[in-house]
Order: C-alpha cells, then structure tokens, then sequence
C-alpha cells in the first residue's frame, strides 16, 4: 500500500491528481473501520491531517467557511452560535475520542446516509466547496449526494470547506438511536428557521439512499405562519400544526427495512421527531421576542 502525506493544500491536490485512487483519510474515524473488518482494500491512503488550511473556520459575508478538517469537537466549542443545528449534530457524533479525530469533511466524504452532519447541513442549505489541480467548485448540499455512501467528488477532487448559512433562527438536530450515545443513527431530523427570509429548512438523515429536505413540510410551515402572521405575532401554534408537520416530514422518508429498524419505524419515528423539532424550535423563537 502506497502512503501519502501532504503538508499542504496545494501539494494534497497534485498527489490527488497523480494517485486518483488514493483513499483519503481525514480523522480516519471511518476509513480505518472498513480497513480493520477487511471491507476495504485500497491500494494507497491520502492522509490529510498535517494540513493547516483545512483546520480554518470563518465568517464571510453572511456564511462560515468551515475547513474540511475541522473537527467535530471545534464545532462545539467555537461554531455553536453561528451554526447551533451543526453543533448538536456534533454531539451526538460518537463519543469524545472520536468527535477530537472526526471531520466535517470525512463525514462529507465518507456520504453515509446516516451521517449526523448532513441534516443540519441540508435544513441550512450549505453548499460544499471541493477542488482538484485545475479547479474549484461548490455544489449544493442537496445536489452533492448520489446513493449510499456515494457523492459527485470527482477522482481528482478533495473536499476543502462546507459554506454554512449563519444561523437566523433557531435550530434543531433530534436522532433516533439504540442508546443514547456512540450510536448510528436510526433515523434524525433537522430543522431550521429562517426568520428574516421567512423561509424554513429541513433535513432527514437514515431515512434513504441519500440524506433528504422534506420540502412539503416546509412549504406547508412556510404557508402557514404567514397565512396567520405568525412570523409577527410569535402566537403558540395549534397542535394540528404540528401534527400535519410531522405527517409531512414522515412522507418525505424513503427508509428501508434494515438491522437498525424497519421502514415503518423509521417513518413512525420521523413523525415524532418532526412534531418535536417544531416545537422546541417554535418555544424558542417566541421566547427571542423583545
């Protein structure tokens, strides 16, 4: 096995062009899993750890450039009141040890459906920004995944930053799990709202082949608060709402049966954790009222 190790940005893009079928290893909390159980086999690994330009993290205009090797433990600590939804998925990933290696960008990368950063990632409508040698692009978070564990990340392309909308409104991040800690996801949801756009955000994670908005809830919610003005009043909304918002966000899964849960708990499971979502969300923008 080849092993690579650059110590910058620009020489980690041409060892990416020269090795295509290097495996990248960002906090390795992933990758060196399917190395220990013999699922894979790669004939060279990228480590990307020794390089600083990833490690960033910063506001600009309107949005925080968060560097691809940034760890799940400096999103708690540093990010929590730009980014709060991001920040309780960050939480919820594993146990200490593993939110210290873990990366935003090798939770990207690795393109799990269950990944417990890409809900509030979608609910914010991030955008990922990645390059190669000659290129640099950023792709809408909803256009980036493809299938299970499979995004649009060219061969000779590497994650650099997720761009994140800064937090307008409250922000939520609930999971399902067969514990409570250092747990897959059975299925999550997040959800964001956008006050000053007067606009909602939404998104399912191990609920279908890739993660999911559920885009009738939130034009449902959309609709309603500002049929009623509630975006002014701040007035409690009627459980009905609720209710039909959890519907909502159920319909919008696409589960499977699997070893975790069925697809009818998965949707069961969904209605519930939409239902709440909304209205912790909800308590919390009437209790910002000034």
């Amino acid at each position: 096995m080849t092993f690579i190790q650059p110590t910058s940005w620009p020489e980690a893009l041409e060892a990416r062009a020269a090795h295509p079928e290097a495996v990248p290893v960002a906090g390795g909390t992933d990758v060196l899993v399917e190395l220990n159980f013999g699922r894979l086999h790669p004939s060279a690994l990228m480590d990307l750890s020794r390089i600083a330009e990833l490690r960033v993290w910063g506001r600009e205009s309107g949005q925080v450039r968060v560097g691809s090797g940034v760890t799940y433990s400096e999103i708690i600590a540093h990010l929590v009141d730009d980014l709060p939804g991001l920040a309780l998925a960050a939480r919820a990933v594993g146990s200490p040890p593993i939110r210290n290696r873990g990366t935003i960008g090798g939770n990207l990368g690795s393109a799990s459906p269950a990944g417990d950063c890409h809900p509030p990632l979608m609910a914010a409508r991030a955008e990922v920004e990645v390059a190669s040698l000659h290129r640099r692009r950023t792709i809408p978070i909803s256009e980036f995944f493809v299938g299970p564990k499979r995004s649009v990340l060219g061969r000779d392309e590497l994650i650099a930053a997720v761009w994140v909308p800064v937090a307008t409104g409250p922000q939520v991040f609930t999971k399902v799990g067969t514990r409570n800690a250092m747990v897959i996801a059975v299925c999550s949801f997040a959800l964001a709202l956008h006050p000053p756009e007067r606009r909602v955000g939404t998104g399912l994670g191990s609920a279908g082949p890739v993660p999911l908005p559920a885009h009738a809830a939130e034009q449902f919610l959309e609709g309603h608060l500002a049929e009623t003005g509630a975006w002014e009043s701040r007035a409690p909304l009627a459980d009905s709402v609720l209710a039909r918002f959890g519907q909502l966000v159920a319909e919008a899964a696409r589960p499977i049966d699997d070893v975790r849960a069925s697809a009818a708990y998965r949707r069961r499971a969904l209605e519930v954790l939409g239902r709440r979502a909304l209205s912790w969300c909800w308590d919390e923008y009437r209790g910002a009222k000034t």
